[in-house]
């Protein structure tokens, strides 16, 4: 077997290992240089059958045979490449300590997800010299120029200058279209033989070395400032971009050009296959937004790990429709409840709020501490899924559906009213600044129509995040209500029960009896009427043991639920059953606590 060093990776190795000379007799334009004897001159393919028949004449050709084979050939133009060993032009890892001083800075950065640091600092490690020159016709030249007898490269001040005032004027192509002399001068010689013949280098940079100094033209150009808070690419990047502006930036500057760096997956269909035409599974991001909604977009990117491949289909676009809508609904609620409420004039304090207002505000207030930890650890699959679970979970299915009591039935300028507005005002106007940066649409619509505090911004997008406020989160309170919740849901079960039994309808058609262990008596004591009230029942009874029928739960020892169909009438203005309804004679039909609300409704002297 041959070996050739110059022309072959592994043969050039091979030659340095055993000292081999590395012979290259072929030109930049394809033919053979004087090196090649008789050949000299001839393009390396036409070369080949002249070879062979003098092989032949000369009785050294043994046989002659055309075989197919795997040899490269150029992507473009199907044309078989050759490889030869040029001069190139390289930074050298270990020159200046650069390769130390580039892992000693890949530490210093955050990165996200944490094991890219661990994967560039290996790449680094283990790197070659960097190479940096290319042998191709377009791209941003090598501004060197070498003396052409001796090979010394003039690098002066002046030309320097010169190449940077014509590249600032005309651009990188000031390099082929002008003369040498334009940059060097009429007069000028080699200061190491003296000669005056020069010659202009024509291969261009490695085009990773252009990005690589991306952070040099967009952020000091602009004085803007560095390194840069974040780059942003794929994973495969480790060994592109996020490591070429690495290098150039210690080289250059002695520090990395970015604090913190976060790479994605790609995205692929729904079987986790890659997007291809010719499959037919691309889902192309215009036909989405006409389809869904540009937030549907946005809310399926927050919505997945990044870290990972990102998985899209028509599927997972509907299901993200669905969670949109209860958000929205959601949001749409609370903000329809504002209507009348105006921050300055009508908000309540926070100790004069009842128990559950408080509770809602510290469970807001979780809710803004985990959403803002997501956005700050680039983990927006957090934001989306504690947005979304305080939406339907804690707000719609919990707090909004026991509060529709006392916003639809008291009057509008009741303190109770006006604390059940100010909770919503507070949660409304924190959960639009934190959801601006995923469904920026939406938020932009809910600020248009949220009732403004004093000196609030105009825009969605110019407010900050809601501020932490440590007066809002009680724990203890939190604690008391989780173990409410507990105690509500075991009622709910027996509800449910009872619904399909067709014992009742709605739950305000129920009366409950409840029997409760001890420990839990003490702790319901002065709770009762909350639990009534949470429960969303017409009435709540104490009962010393299970009664007869009740249902004795699986989760607390020693409660027992039983449910019953009210007697009572049922008030047509807030539909609790009540033995109050007909006793008033002017409202026969609505219980007293309505009746009241609506005399002082009603007109003075009327």
């Amino acid at each position: 077997m041959h070996t050739a060093p110059g022309h072959g990776r592994e043969d050039y190795l091979t030659g340095l290992r055993y000292g081999l000379p590395v012979l290259s007799p072929v030109d930049n334009a394809g033919r053979f240089t004087e090196e090649a004897g008789p050949y000299a001159g001839l393009e390396i393919m036409a070369a080949n059958q002249r070879i062979c028949d003098d092989l032949r004449a000369s009785g050294h050709l043994l046989a002659q045979d055309k075989v197919t084979h795997s040899y490269p050939h150029c992507w473009r133009c199907k044309k078989p490449v050759i490889f030869r060993a040029t001069e190139q032009w390289f930074i050298g890892m270990e020159n200046n300590d650069l390769r130390k001083k580039a892992l000693a800075a890949i530490r210093q950065v955050n990165w996200t997800p944490s094991w890219g640091m661990e994967r560039i600092y290996g790449m680094v490690e283990g790197r070659p010299d960097w190479c940096l020159s290319r042998q191709r016709a377009w791209g941003v030249p090598i501004t060197a120029i070498m003396c052409v007898k001796c090979g010394h490269i003039i690098n002066n001040e002046a030309i320097n200058r010169t190449i940077e005032e014509l590249f600032a004027r005309e651009g990188a192509d000031a390099w082929f279209s002008h003369e040498l002399q334009d940059f060097t001068g009429p007069a000028a010689v080699c200061g190491q033989c003296g000669a005056a013949d020069f010659a202009k280098e024509t291969d261009i940079l490695d085009v990773w070395f252009d990005s690589g100094v991306s952070f040099a033209a967009v952020l000091e150009e602009r004085g803007l400032p560095t390194p840069a808070d974040l780059y942003l690419e794929g994973s495969d990047q480790h060994r592109g971009w996020f490591q070429s502006a690495l290098l150039a930036s210690v080289g250059t500057r002695g520090t990395a050009p970015y604090r913190g760096v976060l790479t994605h997956g790609f995205v692929v269909d729904g079987q986790g296959r890659k997007m291809s035409k010719s499959i037919g599974n691309v889902i192309a991001p215009g036909e989405i937004i006409k389809e869904y909604g540009a937030d549907i977009l946005r809310l399926w990117v927050a919505s997945e790990d990044y870290r990972d491949d990102i998985k899209i289909s028509a599927e997972i676009l509907r299901r993200l429709s669905e969670a949109y809508r209860k958000i929205r609904n959601t949001v749409r609620y609370m903000l329809g409840n504002l209507s009348d409420f105006s921050p300055a004039a009508d908000a309540v304090a926070l100790a004069d709020m009842p128990e559950i207002d408080r509770w809602a505000i510290s469970q807001f207030e979780l809710v803004k501490r985990r959403v803002m930890q997501g956005y700050d650890n680039f983990e927006f699959h957090m934001v989306f899924h504690t947005l979304y679970q305080f939406c339907t979970v804690t707000m719609s299915a919990f707090y909004l559906d026991i509060l529709k009591d006392r916003l639809y039935t008291e009057l509008d300028r009741s303190p109770a009213r006006m604390a059940a507005q100010t909770v919503l005002y507070e949660i409304l106007d924190g959960m639009t600044r934190l959801m601006s940066p995923v469904l920026s649409f939406t938020a932009a619509e809910v600020w248009d129509h949220l009732p403004a505090a004093a000196g609030r911004e105009e825009n969605i997008f110019l407010a900050g995040f809601p501020p932490v406020k440590e007066e809002n989160l009680n724990k203890e309170l939190n604690w008391d209500w989780e173990r409410l919740q507990t105690v509500r849901a075991e009622i709910t079960k027996v509800l449910e029960m009872a619904r399909q039994n067709k014992v009742i309808g709605h739950s305000l058609e129920a009366e409950v009896w409840l029997a409760v262990p001890a420990d839990l008596a003490d702790f319901l004591a002065d709770r009762w009427q909350t639990l009534e009230t949470i429960c969303i029942v017409s009435r709540l009874y104490k009962a010393t043991a299970a009664p007869e029928g009740a249902i004795a739960s699986e989760e607390i020892p020693g409660l027992a639920v039983l449910v019953k169909s009210s007697a009572a009438e049922k008030c047509e203005r807030c539909w609790l059953r009540s033995e109050t309804v007909g006793q008033n004679g002017e409202h026969p039909t609505i219980c007293a606590r309505c009746s009241t609300v609506i005399r002082a409704l009603e007109p003075a002297g009327d």
